[in-house]
C-alpha cells in the first residue's frame, strides 16, 4: 500500500471543518460508550482523536503506512503486526474507502482479528440527505431529516483518494452491510446529523 495524501492534507483550515469536528465528537462518543481499556485507531490523520481521547481517559494507539503522521506503529492495515485480540476496540474513521473495495474487506477482516470486542468504522455515504430547521414557539429549535428517493445511483469514479463510497452503484448500503457483517455482528449504523456524508457502523463480537 502507498499513501495517497501528503501530511499537508490535514492542515487545520482545510481539513478540520466544523462538520468534521461533529464527526469526531461521534467517534469519541461511540468509543467512550463501551469503556475500552485499549484502542487501536487505523489511519489517525492529524491525531485529533487520540489527543482528545487521552483527555477523557481513553488510551489510543495508532497505525498508519505514513511515518510522517507520527503513528505509534508504521504498517499496513491489511497486515498488522499484532496478535489476535490485542485491543478491546479497533476503529477506522473515513479510511477504508481509500483502498479498492475487496482490499477494504481484507483490511476490515484484519481489524476484526486484532479486536477483542468491538470494531467501529465510518464511511462516506453518497445518498442525498436533507435537513430542515424550525424554531417552534414553546418547543424551541427543531430539525428534521429526509433522504431523497432516486431511481438511479451514481457511478463512483476514483478521485485520487476514494475508490468507492456507500450508496454508489455497486456499493449499495445493503451490500456493504452484508459484506462487512459477514465477519462480525453489526449492532447499528447511522448517519451523523451534522455531517450527512459520514455514516457510522458499530460492530461487536
Amino acid at each position: 500500500m502507498q499513501k495517497q495524501v501528503d501530511k499537508t492534507h490535514y492542515d487545520f483550515q482545510k481539513y478540520l471543518s466544523k462538520s468534521r469536528w461533529n464527526s469526531i465528537w461521534h467517534q469519541l462518543h461511540e468509543v467512550q460508550k463501551v469503556s475500552p481499556e485499549s484502542v487501536l485507531e487505523v489511519g489517525p490523520g492529524p491525531n485529533i482523536f487520540k489527543l482528545i481521547a487521552a483527555q477523557i481517559g481513553i488510551k489510543v494507539e495508532t497505525i498508519d503506512i505514513d511515518p510522517e503522521l507520527n503513528p505509534d506503529y508504521v504498517g499496513s492495515v491489511t497486515d498488522m503486526p499484532f496478535e489476535c485480540g490485542k485491543y478491546d476496540l479497533v476503529c477506522a474513521f473515513q479510511v477504508l474507502e481509500h483502498m479498492p473495495y475487496e482490499e477494504s474487506l481484507n483490511a476490515f477482516r484484519e481489524m476484526v482479528r486484532v479486536s477483542r470486542k468491538h470494531v467501529i468504522i465510518s464511511l462516506p455515504d453518497a445518498k442525498p440527505r436533507y435537513r430542515i430547521f424550525l424554531d417552534v414557539p414553546k418547543f424551541g429549535y427543531k430539525q428534521f431529516f429526509f433522504e431523497s428517493p432516486r431511481s438511479r445511483m451514481p457511478v463512483h469514479h476514483f478521485d485520487g483518494q476514494h475508490y468507492w463510497e456507500v450508496n454508489k452503484k455497486g456499493y449499495e448500503l445493503d451490500k456493504v452491510i452484508a459484506d462487512f457483517s459477514a465477519m462480525i455482528s453489526l449492532e447499528r449504523t447511522y448517519r451523523v446529523n451534522e455531517n450527512k456524508y459520514h455514516r457510522f457502523f458499530v460492530f461487536k463480537k
